[in-house]
């Protein structure tokens, strides 16, 4: 049996595609209906933008020979201070995704652990991630918990004009 070798590398907008491909692949494992060209153009504009600003950074795992296993990535965002958290930033991970051919080896926890590290060097030290049924067991075990108060989500319809839902003013 030949052992596989890894190495881990900080991705860069060459790796679009890459990008681009996990996290459709992510949310299609997950049973999410989505319009996959339609988040592969929204996605491709936002990296376009967001890795070069900075906010968002990612990973990916390679084979010896280059193949793209698995990877994942963050964005660091302004936070304020709380009760359980006096930093001013928060790193949020998404698009942790490993390969069909390459799961059960190890890899989302050297990107996390390459992910927690980053985090530690950038000053970071909170981390939020939204947990598959099939992650949730791997971030556990690297003491993520839910919290007491869970965040909850709301999104505007596609195609919501907000400027036509503006508050109405009161006249007299």
């Amino acid at each position: 049996m030949t052992v596989m070798t890894y190495r881990i590398r900080e991705a860069t907008l060459d790796d679009a595609d890459v990008l681009v491909r996990h996290r459709i692949a992510m949310f299609t494992d997950m049973g999410v209906p989505l319009d996959a060209p339609a988040l592969a153009r929204s996605f491709r504009t936002w990296l376009a933008a967001e890795m070069p600003a900075g906010t968002y950074h990612a990973w990916l795992v390679e084979t010896a020979d280059g193949q793209t296993a698995a990877g994942g990535g963050l964005s660091v965002l302004p936070w304020p201070p709380g009760p359980q958290y006096m930093g001013d930033r928060i790193a949020v991970v998404y698009n942790v995704y490993t390969e069909h051919a390459h799961r059960r080896r190890g890899l989302a926890r050297r990107l996390m652990e390459t992910i927690h590290a980053w985090c530690r060097d950038a000053g970071v030290a909170s981390i939020a991630l939204n947990a598959s049924e099939d992650g949730r067991p791997l971030y556990e075990s690297m003491g993520y918990h839910l919290p007491s108060s869970p965040m909850m989500f709301f999104a505007f319809r596609a195609g919501y004009n907000l400027s036509a839902q503006a508050p109405e003013t009161a006249t007299s």
